[in-house]
């Protein structure tokens, strides 16, 4: 594996930095003038209240942009004043009670005035929630949303189909020509506009898929919902995303979409300029819609055969295991993605290298180091061949240098 090898420095110096340091930037002086752009300085708020993957895969996405600067920050950095030196701050998935919780008042505060003032906010999921305006519910009141059917709010989750509205397709221009987009799901907000709210968002995509397979909900309640909203607050921009295409291969790419609307001119020459001006690494399944194609709605009988095949990844046979990571990446498994870090060291060579390939199928960045480790440790010819060929699929993908 030669081409290996010529990786190596690469991966040490460029996706380590941003995987693993918590920064990641592009060099201006080796971009040409007329490709130079300013940074987008971001921070993705990584406390208490945010689900760990969530956070993993908000950097993630948002360091695929060449022209982003990105940094976790915590609740005592905003208290210090991170917010200055930053442009967008982005909220991941997660329970938005608890992270407003972590937050506090004060630096709850600080949020609004830094969006007044022009700042940028992107919320995901539980990010949105907390940006929504919601009864008897602990949220900054920013996007003119409110949450209905809390009650429900453990609905299920999984892929679901959604389509972009005429405003949405000129912000995700890439995928104008696509009448069903397809992203992972998980228990996120069912938004109606809330009640004289001064603030009124724009819904640039709509949800198709009816969620209610757990937890009581009623049906027909998440379909023709908004997917995705955005909206002005004083000066600022705020986008809200109820799904998660950070943790949807070839949808990844969309949040740092997400965060460069929230610093445009509401006008069809600043939105064009979004689909000219990104750029990406030079992978063509960074932005491939294929990728993720159909309705995958995890069911109750499926969470169970979930939890079995997790047993099956501790307990089991060569056989067995690979039987579980094949449906577990068919059926597009959440909980999967915590597990198979561990699968890459199993004590067989077919399992790590399966393990491998579902971690470059999924482009989960997060584990790069570890299928590195994988591929320096494996003795195995077969296996060694997989994980490298893995190991480069990632860095390809991921590449913003």
């Amino acid at each position: 594996m030669e081409k290996i090898n010529r990786f190596s420095f690469r991966l040490s110096v460029v996706a380590m930095a941003f995987l693993l340091s918590g920064s990641v930037s592009c060099s201006q002086s080796e971009k040409s003038d007329d490709e130079a752009m300013p940074q987008i300085r971001v921070g993705v708020f990584n406390g208490n209240g945010g689900a760990q993957t969530c956070v993993w895969e908000a950097f993630a996405a948002c360091s695929l942009d060449r022209d982003m600067t990105v940094r976790y920050i915590t609740t005592s950095d905003i208290a210090a004043g991170v917010l200055d030196s930053l442009d967008v701050i982005v909220v991941p998935g997660g329970g938005g009670t608890r992270q407003y919780q972590n937050l506090g008042e004060e630096n709850v505060s600080r949020i609004k005035k830094f969006v007044r003032q022009g700042g940028g906010a992107v919320g995901i999921c539980a990010g949105a929630y907390l940006f929504s305006n919601t009864p008897e519910y602990s949220c900054l009141a920013m996007n003119g949303a409110q949450a209905i059917d809390i009650e429900h709010d453990n609905r299920g989750h999984g892929i679901v189909g959604f389509s972009l509205t005429p405003e949405g397709k000129k912000i995700f221009g890439e995928y104008a020509d696509n009448d069903t987009l397809f992203c992972m799901y998980y228990e996120g907000p069912v938004f109606v506009a809330a009640p004289d709210d001064s603030v009124k968002y724009v819904e640039f995509a709509t949800m198709l898929s009816d969620v209610h397979e757990e937890g009581g909900a009623p049906s027909n309640m998440t379909n023709n919902r908004p997917f995705f909203i955005g909206n002005r607050y004083g000066k600022g921009k705020v986008f809200s995303s109820i799904a998660h295409p950070e943790s949807t291969a070839g949808k990844m790419w969309m949040i740092a979409r997400m965060v460069r609307w929230t610093q445009t001119a509401d006008d069809d020459d600043s939105s064009q300029k979004l689909v000219e001006n990104q750029r990406f690494g030079n992978d063509e399944d960074v932005k491939n819609a294929n990728l993720v194609n159909r309705e995958i709605l995890m069911t109750v009988a499926g969470l169970k055969t979930e939890s079995a095949y997790f047993k099956k990844l501790v307990y089991g046979s060569e056989t067995e295991k690979i039987e579980a990571l094949d449906w577990l990446k068919a059926h597009q498994s959440w909980d999967a993605k915590r597990w198979v870090q561990g699968v890459l060291f199993d004590g067989s060579p077919k399992v790590r290298a399966a393990a491998a390939k579902y971690i470059a199928d999924i482009h989960y960045f997060t584990f790069t180091k570890d299928v590195r480790a994988a591929y320096e440790a494996e003795t195995d010819a077969e296996a060694k061949k997989i994980i490298g060929e893995s190991l480069e699929k990632l860095l390809k993908l991921s590449q913003n240098q």
